[in-house]
């Protein structure tokens, strides 16, 4: 996280209104994003999702009904997880939409500071059975067909170049249906094409997906998308599981299960190594990691087995 060396003059040209993830690429002269320049950017964001959601609040409500809707068809589920979930302001009424709201919830970001607004947002409409979790797209704590349902809004956005890895990360952990809702290259204009690849966004999901032989059941424009000059595509993938997993938390590394040790950290016996719960939510990104081998000693025990005596 060099970067994080920025964070004063990054304040700065935020105050100011300019673009910060345009100011990070030319720090190293980066053509496409990384995932340290999505993290500042969007945790220097925080609490602008719903200032635009309290703006405009009839968009939203439209965009999550049709979403409500196409998942409604799908059959029955148990669980769902939007990736990227930002400060919830899709997942808050898409839950409240669903004809048969799962029993498990689920919504993780790269950026702490979004998922703060995000519990709080949730609070508000009194929706407190959800998980919240940082993570990193390209390496999610959870094993393989663990969710039912998984969907993104425009979260794989910024991603560009890196289709491939983000769609099989995404699709491993699908039991059912992966829905992905990001920006439409096959279906924009030539001045809305231009324009994803200036900011670094995905181009070719879709043939990224057909490459991978995923069955892809439904491709085309959204109904809704906040901006026209970066369209909403949808494409729905249909995956037929032979095993299920359960949706618990696992270590990002090692995948193996996440104990609770206190209200403030979680830890892995098989990788020695914890993680951190900041106001609630985990911090799973593999940067968070602390390795701990002797978190469980008892010193007292250890002394006596080891004859060690004070002097």
């Amino acid at each position: 996280m060099e970067k994080f060396k920025q964070l004063t003059k990054i304040k700065e040209i935020y105050a100011n209104g300019e673009n910060i993830i345009k100011y990070l690429k030319n720090i190293n002269n980066n053509k496409l994003n990384t995932i340290e320049d999505i993290l500042i950017s969007y945790d220097f964001q925080s609490g602008s999702y719903i200032k635009e959601f309290s703006n405009t609040p009839e968009y939203k409500d439209k965009y999550c009904t049709s979403l409500a809707n196409i998942i409604d068809d799908l059959g029955s589920f148990d669980s769902i997880i939007e990736v990227g979930v930002g400060e919830a302001t899709t997942l808050n009424n898409l839950i409240r939409k669903l004809t048969n709201a799962p029993s498990d919830i689920f919504g993780f970001d790269i950026s702490w500071s979004r998922l703060k607004f995000a519990k709080e947002f949730l609070a508000d409409f009194e929706l407190k059975n959800i998980t919240l979790f940082t993570a990193n797209l390209f390496e999610i704590p959870l094993l393989d067909n663990s969710i039912d349902i998984v969907y993104t809004s425009h979260s794989i956005e910024p991603n560009g170049g890196k289709e491939e890895e983000a769609i099989k990360e995404l699709y491993r952990i699908t039991g059912k249906y992966l829905i992905l809702l990001e920006p439409s290259y096959e279906f924009a204009n030539d001045k809305s094409r231009e324009r994803m690849k200036e900011h670094g966004y995905v181009t070719n999901l879709y043939s990224t997906a057909k490459k991978l032989g995923y069955k892809v059941i439904e491709h085309r424009l959204f109904e809704y998308s906040s901006n026209p000059l970066n369209p909403t595509g949808i494409m729905i993938i249909e995956k037929k599981s032979s095993t299920s997993n359960g949706p618990n938390l696992k270590c990002p590394i090692s995948l193996s299960n996440l104990l609770k040790y206190n209200d403030s950290l979680l830890y892995s016996k098989d990788s020695f190594l914890a993680y951190p719960v900041i106001d609630g939510i985990p911090c799973l990104l593999k940067e968070n990691s602390i390795l701990t081998t002797h978190l469980l000693t008892n010193y007292n025990e250890y002394k006596t087995a080891h004859n060690i005596l004070h002097k």
